[in-house]
């Protein structure tokens, strides 16, 4: 059995796609999925299946959230091992005098336009610093993520993929959640 970590998108942010934690877990428990831990209302669920099949299972999900909840949300799915992959390979690690709070990762989903990075570059203002790394923009937010002109939506706009964002403190319970 494969443990995976569901990330939903944009619910509960300022009132919109308002969804339990109770009845989220519920959710992913009726979708027949095991061991299901969520953490903090952002939309971020630890579970274990036995489908191999990720866009099966971001699937299901999505498709049970607009049944039940009546939104129509993205979701990414990854495996616990590439949320350690992710996690160890954070290049803004290696500085020490680098604030953890102002460490944010970007997970894209797979066929991102790689040419749109050139794009995004005239976004990062504040000394904002941008390094991709396969599936996932680690971005450091100096003056902080909501001064910056690089928001969600122009990444995906420019990527032209749907994404979704953790800070680093988020990323760093979830690796210590999907380890239990």
């Amino acid at each position: 059995m494969e443990t995976y970590i569901a990330l939903l998108r944009g619910i509960n942010v300022s009132g919109h796609n308002k969804i339990k934690m109770i009845e989220l877990k519920q959710l992913f428990i009726d979708l027949s999925f095991k061991n299901v831990t969520t953490y903090i209302q952002s939309g971020n669920v630890i579970f274990q299946s036995e489908q191999i099949i990720i866009s099966k299972i971001e699937q299901q999900i999505i498709e049970q959230i607009k049944q039940l909840f009546g939104h129509t949300i993205n979701v990414l799915v990854i495996t616990k091992k590439q949320l350690k992959t992710i996690f160890k390979s954070n290049p803004f690690l290696k500085n020490k005098a680098i604030d953890i709070k102002a460490l944010y990762t970007i997970l894209l989903k797979d066929n991102y336009f790689a040419e749109g990075i050139k794009l995004i570059e005239p976004y990062l203002t504040n000394n904002e610093e941008l390094k991709l790394i396969d599936n996932c923009a680690y971005i450091y937010y100096p003056i902080g993520a909501g001064k910056s002109k690089l928001t969600i939506n122009i990444i995906e706009k420019k990527l032209k993929t749907t994404a979704t964002s953790r800070n680093w403190r988020t990323i760093t319970k979830l690796v210590e959640l999907s380890d239990l």
